[in-house]
C-alpha cells in the first residue's frame, strides 16, 4: 500500500468517527465509520510516514466546520460517478449553508423536472458526506430522509447549520 496514491485519515468528530480519502487529484470519500473502524485506522494511519497533501486540508476546513468558523469547503474533489451522479453532486454543493431543498427542487437545478428518485440515487451514492452537502435534501413534505449516517446524524448537521445561520 505504500507505493499507492491513495491515502485517508481518520478523525473524531461530535457526530463520529470520520474517514477521509484522497488521491493525487483531491478528495474521494468522506465517510462514516464506526469506532472499531476509526482505532484500526487510526493505528495504521501512524505507521505512514507522509499524508496525501489534501487530508491535512480538509481534516482542518471539518474541524472548523464543526466549530462553527467555516460555511463553506475550499478542497478539489476527485469524485468518481456515472455524468447523472456528478451532475447531482454538484447540485449539492450550490446549496447555500443552513439551507434544505427537496429532492423535487435538486433535480430542477439540474434541470432534470420529475427526476427526485433518481436525484435521491444519486445522493445515496454521494462519497463525500458533510462537503457535498447532501444532508441539505429533505423531503417534499419537509420531513428527514435517507442519509448515509443516519437521520440522526443529518438532522444534527442540519441544527447545527441552522443554529449559526445569521
Amino acid at each position: 500500500m505504500e507505493n499507492s496514491k491513495i491515502q485517508s485519515v481518520a478523525m473524531m468528530t461530535p457526530i463520529g468517527p470520520l474517514l477521509i480519502t484522497a488521491s493525487d487529484r483531491g478528495l474521494q470519500k468522506v465517510e462514516f465509520i464506526s469506532g472499531r473502524e476509526f482505532a484500526k485506522e487510526e493505528k495504521s494511519i501512524t505507521l505512514q510516514k507522509k499524508k496525501a497533501r489534501y487530508l491535512k486540508k480538509a481534516k482542518k476546513q471539518l474541524d472548523e466546520y464543526f466549530l462553527g468558523k467555516r460555511k463553506s469547503f475550499r478542497l478539489p474533489l476527485d469524485l468518481m460517478g456515472t455524468d447523472f451522479q456528478l451532475k447531482a453532486w454538484k447540485a449539492l454543493q450550490t446549496i447555500p449553508y443552513g439551507q434544505t431543498v427537496s429532492y423535487g427542487e435538486q433535480a430542477q437545478r439540474m434541470h432534470k423536472k420529475g427526476a427526485q428518485r433518481a436525484v435521491g440515487g444519486a445522493n445515496n451514492k454521494n462519497p463525500i458526506s458533510i462537503i457535498v452537502p447532501c444532508h441539505r435534501v429533505i423531503g417534499k413534505s419537509g420531513d428527514l430522509v435517507g442519509y448515509g449516517g443516519g437521520l440522526k446524524v443529518k438532522k444534527w448537521l442540519l441544527e447545527h447549520e441552522q443554529a449559526l445561520q445569521n
